[in-house]
């Protein structure tokens, strides 16, 4: 499988396939805050805001995008520097084959080169694969938000895992 597997720094062109992950995402539910669907257009003006530390990989699995890795900053205080956020997002017929773990090595790898220190992963809590996977790369979960937001008028939990480099 491994020679099925591409990850590199996404392009401007990335951006509609980009978006059709997140907005299968955001219309399933249960992994992602955002509420309204994204345009191709809005990961361009992303991608254009980022500093020199921030990024978006893709993963290409045959020769076709089925999934992004997103690394930002947590914060735009000084002294928040060295922590960033990272998330996973594959299209879900590509979900337990492994790929998500890969992209999610690969973004770590990118910390260390980027110079980061304290990794911060946000997951809702029902998402206990998500959970699992970051704990098998060493994220520990350090809390839960209890009703930190609100989806299709339920109220979601959110668990903080964090990752020290």
């Amino acid at each position: 499988m491994e020679d099925k597997i591409r990850i590199r720094r996404a392009t401007l062109a990335d951006c509609s396939v980009i978006a059709a992950i997140d907005n299968e995402h955001i219309s399933r539910g249960g992994s992602s805050m955002v509420t309204s669907l994204r345009t191709p257009a809005y990961y361009e003006k992303m991608m254009a805001g980022f500093n020199d530390r921030e990024l978006i990989e893709c993963l290409e699995f045959e020769g076709e995008v089925v999934g992004f890795g997103l690394l930002k900053r947590y914060s735009d205080r000084e002294g928040y520097r060295t922590t960033c956020e990272t998330a996973i997002y594959l299209r879900s017929d590509k979900l337990r084959m492994g790929l998500g773990t890969k992209m999610k090595i690969s973004l770590i790898e990118r910390c260390k080169e980027l110079g980061y220190h304290h990794l911060v992963a946000k997951i809702f809590s029902t998402n206990t694969a998500s959970i699992a996977y970051n704990k098998k790369l060493g994220y520990e979960v350090v809390g839960v938000q209890r009703e930190v937001g609100k989806i299709n008028g339920k109220w979601v939990d959110v668990t903080i895992m964090q990752l020290i480099l």
